[in-house]
């Protein structure tokens, strides 16, 4: 099911700003005025205050923007780009973290900002892993910003020896590390939440870990897959979106540093909107 996001404004020429820039990230917004707030605000939604509405002044858009944030929504405002509200920048930006849209050129950044924190499940994925600059650990940061630090050995297959290579799931709820020795361990981040120790596994190897699809030439295939979908238009945030590839990994694969399966290489043409042929012809 789509997240829902409440757009607070009697502001003629706010909603078509921020309506576009939500629903084109999968958001549903439902736009609401001022006096609506009290009774709709609430945990799991997105909220959007705009505090250039003739309903709000200093006081009102802060007791506002506090309550949306009491009620447990993720909470964004937009505030008039004249500086009339500037005495508020420091504690808004206290208040809804990255979420403060200061002009229209603020909005995507704002709405790409809302998908991100309205994804529940970001705190059970990596977002990256990698050797820790202290001996002995490796450095996890999971999607919703936390940052925890591995000591070695990590699972129960790891020996302690130099790590040779740490790549994460498509999905990004596992991480496999591949050890001097060949060994290939995998973490499971949704074991991370508490402050556990990780899940232990091992991983399989080579094309088993991807599907058991046939690998393609790497360098040249992530080129022609960076082409297309400039081409089309898309970000790497919206491919990402479009076939639940965690974005590092599509990263990844235009860099030419990891070589995806067929089977991945059909979702990512599917997204971008040719045909898996055209991903792998130089025409």
């Amino acid at each position: 099911m789509p997240a829902s996001v409440l757009l607070f404004t009697d502001r003629p020429g706010c909603e078509p700003i921020w309506r576009p820039a939500c629903e084109q990230l999968g958001l549903q917004v439902k736009t609401l005025g001022p006096e609506d707030l009290a009774r709709s605000a609430r945990s799991g939604l997105g909220v959007i205050i705009d505090g250039a509405s003739s309903a709000y002044d200093e006081d009102e858009l802060l007791a506002s923007v506090g309550f949306a944030r009491a009620r447990g929504a993720i909470t964004a405002a937009q505030v008039p780009s004249d500086d009339s509200m500037a005495a508020l920048d420091e504690v808004l930006g206290e208040l809804c973290p990255g979420l403060v849209a200061h002009s229209e050129e603020d909005v995507a950044r704002v709405a790409l900002l809302l998908v991100r924190r309205l994804d529940a499940a970001r705190a059970r994925r990596f977002e990256f892993v990698t050797v820790s600059p202290r001996d002995g650990e490796l450095l996890a940061i999971l999607g919703d910003g936390r940052s925890l630090l591995l000591e070695r050995p990590v699972t129960d297959g790891d020996d302690g020896s130099e790590v040779v290579s740490i790549e994460l799931a498509e999905d990004a709820l596992s991480a496999t590390v591949e050890l001097a020795n060949g060994a290939r361990v995998r973490i499971d981040a949704r074991s991370l939440r508490n402050g556990a120790k990780p899940a232990a596994g091992i991983a399989e190897s080579g094309a088993a870990a991807e599907g058991n699809g046939t690998p393609i030439e790497g360098a040249r295939l992530g080129a022609r897959l960076r082409e297309l979908r400039l081409a089309a238009g898309l970000t790497q945030a919206e491919l990402a979106r479009r076939t639940g590839i965690h974005r590092p990994n599509i990263a990844r694969v235009e860099a030419g540093r990891h070589t995806p399966s067929l089977e991945t290489l059909a979702r990512l043409a599917t997204a971008i909107g040719v045909p898996t042929t055209r991903v792998l012809s130089e025409d």
